[in-house]
């Protein structure tokens, strides 16, 4: 599959089949996560792994309303320290979970991007130290469906040359 290909495969998977993954499946994502780019290096975050089935419970019912998350095979919570990069650790979260979730999908596996979630619910929950801050999670798992693709601007509704006008 060439890049092109795994950027189409990548879709918000909101149904998973509960099904475990492997675990040198896992370490290929944390690999991709690892290996992403950040300004100046820093790499100013963290992930929390959750396999847990019933603390996957526990964190639905507590932290994250959307019930699909309990039969994900791995949950990662993805957290910034404003302190190690200011500005930019929230843009570095964006890339390290894009490179995630593209492995994801590379592996044959679902992801969804999610940050309509209750923040300081999952702080206490998880016990995140007061330096960090939960930004996302990452649900990935055994896809049980394959939405259509979704509608996407055009080119002329995303670029301008040369300025804004």
């Amino acid at each position: 599959m060439n890049l092109r290909e795994i950027f189409e495969k990548r879709k918000s998977i909101r149904k998973f089949t509960g099904e475990p993954i492997k675990e040198d499946q896992i370490k290929l994502i944390m690999e991709a996560a690892q290996i992403a780019p950040s300004a100046s290096n820093k790499q100013p975050y963290k992930f929390i792994v959750i396999k847990n089935d019933e603390f996957k419970k526990v964190l639905r019912k507590k932290a994250v309303p959307q019930r699909f998350i309990e039969k994900a095979a791995v949950i990662f919570v993805a957290l910034g320290n404003k302190k190690e990069a200011d500005y930019f650790y929230k843009v570095d979260i964006g890339i390290v979970v894009q490179h995630m979730a593209l492995q994801a999908a590379e592996l044959g596996l679902g992801s969804c991007w999610m940050g309509a979630i209750k923040r300081d619910e999952l702080r206490e929950l998880l016990k995140v130290p007061k330096d960090w801050e939960v930004v996302a999670i990452l649900p990935v798992g055994v896809p049980g469906q394959d939405p259509p693709a979704r509608a996407r601007k055009s080119l002329d509704e995303l670029f301008v040359n040369d300025s804004f006008q």
